[in-house]
């Protein structure tokens, strides 16, 4: 062998090996810290789990950018719309005990719904209703494809200032947007409706089943739609772009009431009111990934799992949904309203948590995700 060309390879690899590394850092702080660096990303929690236990966690960047406040990794987010996905697990609970089914309509547990019309035609002075085909049916509101609209006309300043019931019967006089079962409507009033029945149903409130049959089992011990005040000093804040869209500025959770821990002025919103941490998120997701079970509890039957993984929406529409969470090619999970987001990789055997308070990026913030994402599966995923 000629040790010119041998040297030349053995430097070749050296350097193609280090190319690789850099590529590939052990730590996923390597990848997110330079966002953080443009003022792209305020601060992020990030987790990989399996179906056993956290492989990673690390929290990057700022809690409180202004008052220089670190990212802790038992930092509390609002995670608004994953909330969705717990609350059709909870559906789908009383689904296993056999209380109700889910092509049931809704309205043999909610009589309010009785008589519901859907607009057949609509213009700027007029609104034609007819009868709909059918009546909204369960299975319908936690796939978006009842035609509801996102939320009713009084469900104003905020999301949270109505007592569910109330928020549901609302729902009740408010015409459908579409024929049930023929359109992807995003529609925070179809899951608070299926929550709503759960109470009905049980005799219990929605709150309390979600603690009692969810939260206490599985061990999430800072989900909650009241944060207390030690909660609320971990609470990350919210950033968006500023107006010249180079630099991130603070704005207010202005779409929940305050204080956050005001019992008797906010109430549960199903569909999206829940706040947690990354920890207690996974921990949720880690119960999905095994199918339902976690610790040797069934929270979910095979069959009530595979209905809530499995796309609902028909081949017509081009979303993929299915009871509560949003289906992939590859995963499942679902994303919330300030970015932060759950997937679960059956096939690669682990949960990806991402937790920010973002509503919007500038520069290339918004790639921090995929990144993050990319890196988890090359280190962990089967």
């Amino acid at each position: 062998m000629n040790p010119r060309i041998s040297l030349l390879t053995v430097f070749a690899l050296f350097v193609l090996s280090g190319s690789l590394f850099a590529e590939s850092p052990a730590s996923p702080v390597v990848v997110l810290q330079p966002f953080v660096d443009k003022h792209e990303l305020a601060g992020v929690v990030a987790l990989v789990a399996d179906k056993d236990q956290v492989l990673s966690v690390e929290a990057v960047g700022f809690a409180d950018v202004a008052g220089e406040k670190a990212m802790q990794q038992d930092a509390l987010f609002w995670i608004a719309s994953q909330s969705k996905g717990m609350t059709a697990t909870a559906v789908l609970m009383l689904v296993d005990e056999g209380k109700i089914l889910l092509d049931d309509p809704v309205e043999k547990y909610l009589p309010e719904f009785r008589g519901q019309m859907v607009v057949a035609e609509k213009d700027d002075n007029h609104v034609l209703l007819r009868k709909p085909a059918h009546p909204i049916a369960i299975r319908e509101v936690l796939s978006h494809m009842s035609g509801l609209p996102f939320k009713s006309a009084i469900e104003t300043p905020t999301l949270d200032g109505l007592p569910l019931e109330a928020a549901v019967r609302s729902y009740a006089m408010t015409p459908l947007q579409t024929e049930p079962g023929t359109h992807y409507q995003y529609s925070n009033a179809g899951i608070n409706t299926a929550a709503r029945i759960i109470e009905v149903v049980t005799g219990q409130k929605y709150e309390d089943f979600m603690q009692q049959r969810l939260f206490d089992p599985l061990g999430m011990k800072d989900t909650t739609f009241w944060p207390n005040a030690e909660q609320v000093a971990r609470l990350a804040k919210s950033y968006r772009p500023d107006a010249a869209k180079t630099n991130l500025v603070e704005f207010p959770l202005n779409q929940l009431g305050a204080p956050l821990a005001d019992r008797n002025h906010r109430f549960p919103m199903p569909a999206g009111g829940l706040f947690s941490t990354a920890q207690d998120t996974a921990i949720y997701c880690q119960m999905l990934l095994n199918g339902g079970e976690l610790n040797g509890r069934r929270y979910l039957s095979e069959a009530a799992f595979k209905e809530q993984t499995t796309r609902q929406t028909p081949d017509s529409v081009k979303q993929n949904y299915g009871l509560g969470l949003t289906v992939g090619p590859d995963w499942f999970g679902h994303g919330g309203a300030q970015a932060t987001n759950m997937e679960i990789y059956p096939d690669k055997g682990i949960v990806v948590i991402w937790m920010v308070q973002h509503g919007g990026f500038p520069g290339k913030g918004a790639q921090a995700r995929g990144v993050f994402k990319d890196w988890a599966i090359q280190h962990f995923g089967k």
